[in-house]
């Protein structure tokens, strides 16, 4: 019989099953954004669950085969390719790295940063970063990223076409002003370019089972990358859930990232992967659902990286 070698493997089905369906119970109180039509009408009651563990046990919940654009949630992953495509100093040169206090399409910190994005996981540092992504276009820039990633991670990501039409309907005015400014301070050259790779990213799509095999790239990183893993663990760690950062590493105490769209993924380093989809979210933009869920399996097999 194998011995089990992660922590996650000790989780069992029943015990998730009550926790996903109390999960549902508690998103009740989220609310589900209206700025992108698509994601509007998205279904408050769906849920899906999958943990990966690093001895390879899966344990899945839900609507499964249910895909959504991972939004925010890509943002991790752009910041790794780029890591690793044109190394540390070329990437923070564009961004910071330290938690900002304000909502992550806030205009004012960017403005007390000077133009420089205070770090990676919000959208001015994520449009600056689009900009530096290899390709003659968005389109191309976007199958690079893509293409990189499910190579990586045995993934199926694909771009959702309808739901970038649905962000493109509605141009956001919040990320143009970022954008402009960004180009004002010197720290964008192109922000047409930038906002359409920056779009076209966020609208990368797959399901649970995906979110989770991105998730283990950064757990199972080998030599080659994995002081650029670290780098993001970190970051997600500290600014991943925008404002709510702070009060989730004191609480969960693990590495995680949000998105609009109702997607979470976190990463327990040394243990596995956990990523989960339920759109409601709470006032900071994070998935109600999907945080309850992290919160009670960290608590329960103590995951936290600080125990």
């Amino acid at each position: 019989m194998k011995t089990s070698t992660s922590k996650l493997s000790s989780l069992q089905p029943e015990q998730l099953a009550t926790w996903a369906t109390e999960a549902i119970n508690r998103s009740k109180s989220g609310q589900i954004p209206t700025y992108i039509p698509l994601l509007a009408g998205a279904d408050r009651q769906c849920f899906a669950v999958q943990i990966r563990a690093i001895d390879g046990q899966i344990l899945s919940w839900g609507s499964v085969d249910k895909t959504f654009p991972l939004m925010s949630v890509v943002k991790p992953f752009v910041l790794l390719y780029l890591l690793c495509e044109l190394g540390e100093k070329a990437v923070f040169d564009c961004v910071g790295c330290d938690p900002s206090e304000m909502a992550f399409n806030s205009l004012t910190q960017l403005e007390i940063d000077k133009g420089k994005p205070r770090n990676p996981m919000i959208n001015s540092g994520a449009i600056a970063l689009a900009s530096l992504i290899p390709g003659k276009n968005a389109v191309e820039r976007c199958q690079n990223l893509g293409n990189w990633l499910n190579q990586q991670a045995n993934s199926q990501l694909f771009v959702d076409e309808l739901m970038l039409d649905s962000v493109n309907a509605m141009p956001n005015q919040k990320n143009w002003d970022l954008a402009l400014a960004m180009v004002e301070w010197g720290y964008l050259e192109n922000s047409e370019i930038a906002l359409e790779t920056y779009n076209r990213v966020c609208c990368l799509s797959g399901n649970v089972e995906d979110l989770a095999k991105l998730g283990m790239v950064l757990v199972n990183s080998g030599e080659a990358i994995g002081e650029n893993c670290r780098t993001v663990k970190a970051l997600m760690a500290t600014c991943g859930l925008y404002e709510a950062s702070g009060r989730f590493a004191v609480r969960v105490g693990l590495p995680a990232k949000s998105g609009v769209s109702g997607a979470l993924l976190s990463v327990i380093p040394g243990e596995g992967a956990i990523a989960s989809y339920s759109p409601p979210l709470d006032k900071e933009g994070n998935s109600v659902g999907g945080l309850f869920l992290l919160e009670q399996i960290a608590k329960a097999l103590r995951l936290s990286v600080f125990d």
